[in-house]
């Protein structure tokens, strides 16, 4: 069964995830999120959404900035932005996770603050993570 079927069969799901791209929000291993199924409505800045990524995998990442054809997306640990994802591409929309055992919903006022941090500092981030590498990099010759 797909996510797109267990969705519309069910309007929701928790899944644990696999990957690092929303770490430090969500860590592959300990912690799980919640989706419900996307609606008519279009998502909005900051929303975390399940896509579909062709050809057949799918991620979870949060919107930075919507445009009339579709949305830009960015993980939360990652450095590089997504571009054209489309209405039709998004299945649901992230509504909680467990974080270390600890339900929390995306209407709490400090998920709703360290989503704005995170993206508002994003260019600061990238910075420091491409530093790093670089220095890295070095140390290694």
């Amino acid at each position: 069964m797909t996510y797109e079927e267990y969705l519309d069969k069910n309007g929701e799901m928790t899944y644990t995830n696999r990957g690092t791209s929303m770490m430090p929000l969500i860590k592959q291993g300990r912690d799980m999120f919640t989706v419900r199924k996307k609606g008519a409505d279009r998502c909005k800045k900051f929303d975390v959404v399940l896509y579909r990524r062709p050809p057949e995998s799918y991620v979870l990442h949060r919107i930075v900035k919507v445009r009339p054809d579709g949305y830009v997306l960015l993980g939360d640990n990652c450095l590089n932005k997504e571009y054209g994802i489309t209405e039709d591409a998004i299945i649901g929309i992230m509504t909680g996770y467990v974080r270390k055992g600890k339900e929390h919903s995306t209407n709490e006022v400090g998920y709703k603050l360290y989503s704005r941090f995170i993206v508002l500092t994003f260019p600061i981030r990238r910075t420091i993570k491409l530093i790093r590498a670089r220095v890295s990099k070095l140390l290694k010759r």
